[in-house]
């Protein structure tokens, strides 16, 4: 029987339960990024599958405060591309955002743009 990493459980964050994300499915991705990917070690896939809960889980908690500012209880889609509007750290997904709202009619921009005021309020920061 294969003995646990050393990121087992580094990454586990003291939770006995298994990942919630498949690791086969992320190692599967992970062969699909190049050619040149062949070989990938059993920890490999553990680190992606803990930086994947981290980054949803972090556009969660600021789509969720997105939400409650609008005095909902519910995440909108638009509550998602507000946050990713409002965040730097986010700029990669900005098109994508940008690219539903314009799909679904939803008045163009999506609020793709970004003001100085609220990156310097935000500080990188969570809310």
């Amino acid at each position: 029987m294969r003995q646990p990493g050393i990121y087992s459980g580094i990454l586990s964050s003291g939770r006995k339960e298994p990942h919630s994300l498949p690791l086969a499915r992320i190692k599967k991705i992970m062969k699909r990024s190049g050619d040149d990917v062949k070989m990938i070690s059993g920890e490999a896939p553990i680190v992606f599958a803990k930086a994947c809960e981290l980054f949803i889980e972090e556009l969660a908690r600021r789509s969720w405060n997105v939400a409650v500012q609008g005095k909902r209880r519910t995440l909108h889609r638009e509550d998602v591309a507000s946050a990713v509007a409002a965040t730097e750290v986010f700029d990669f997904l900005v098109g994508l955002v940008a690219d539903d709202d314009h799909n679904n009619g939803g008045g163009g921009g999506g609020g793709a743009s970004r003001s100085n005021s609220a990156n310097s309020s935000a500080g990188g920061a969570l809310n």
